[in-house]
């Protein structure tokens, strides 16, 4: 297992930063699904006790990250064509109606800043940083929507999948379409055009969807 850890053992959020380091690592794809997390071996690895380890693992749980069964200990969790597609089809439905009510307040400081973040997002290189900045994007848009909670629900369910969006805009046509698709959406935006913007952001999420469904199909069947 490699990923990085730190020496936590003199702070006061041990369990925070584990939880962290353990999440980036499973976003990445360090650490793979399928793969035992040993309560040991990560305190030893963050040279701390197995009490904040095991409230990092527990919060990991809650996320759906990881799977905790007795007698067989902490897995990282994998998920279903059908899981997958649930899951887009939720964000498409919720994250449609964010954007509308982010372009009911919007202004031109928020479309710079997103066109920032666009512009970010399009000149990258590093495929390590694909999810952190399209997710940078979407939230520079949906700030204005002033509804924290449908937000937090958001982040919920690209936690879940975000080792999969990282596959879908590496191993498939996804960055260079997810370039186009954003300047749409912030176009709309900055036209103020609240129906087009939806229709483009729903549009957008489901064609991820579909990319990476038939790659995860493709990439089975060859097995």
């Amino acid at each position: 297992m490699k990923f990085n850890a730190t020496n936590v053992r003199a702070s006061a959020s041990a369990a925070d930063l584990i939880f962290e380091a353990l999440r980036e690592a499973i976003f990445t794809g360090e650490i793979r699904a399928g793969e035992h997390l040993r309560q040991d071996a990560l305190a030893d690895m963050f040279n701390t006790s197995r009490i904040p380890v095991r409230e990092a693992l527990s919060r990991l749980e809650q996320q759906g990250l990881v799977k905790t069964e007795r007698y067989k200990g902490t897995t990282v969790t994998s998920l279903s064509v059908d899981e997958v597609r649930e899951i887009f089809e939720f964000r498409a439905l919720l994250e449609g109606e964010v954007i509308r009510y982010a372009v009911e307040n919007m202004d031109d400081e928020t479309i710079e800043k997103a066109r920032r973040a666009c512009d970010a997002f399009a000149t990258e290189t590093d495929s390590a940083r694909y999810g952190e900045l399209n997710r940078d994007f979407h939230y520079a848009l949906y700030a204005k929507a002033e509804r924290p909670y449908h937000l937090k629900i958001v982040s919920q369910a690209l936690d879940r999948i975000e080792s999969y969006l990282r596959a879908q805009l590496v191993l498939t046509d996804g960055m260079e379409r997810a370039r186009r698709e954003h300047m749409g959406i912030l176009n709309a935006c900055s036209s103020r055009d609240a129906d087009k913007a939806v229709a483009l952001t729903r549009a957008h999420i489901l064609g991820a969807s579909e990319s990476l469904i038939q790659f995860l199909q493709t990439r089975d069947s060859a097995k």
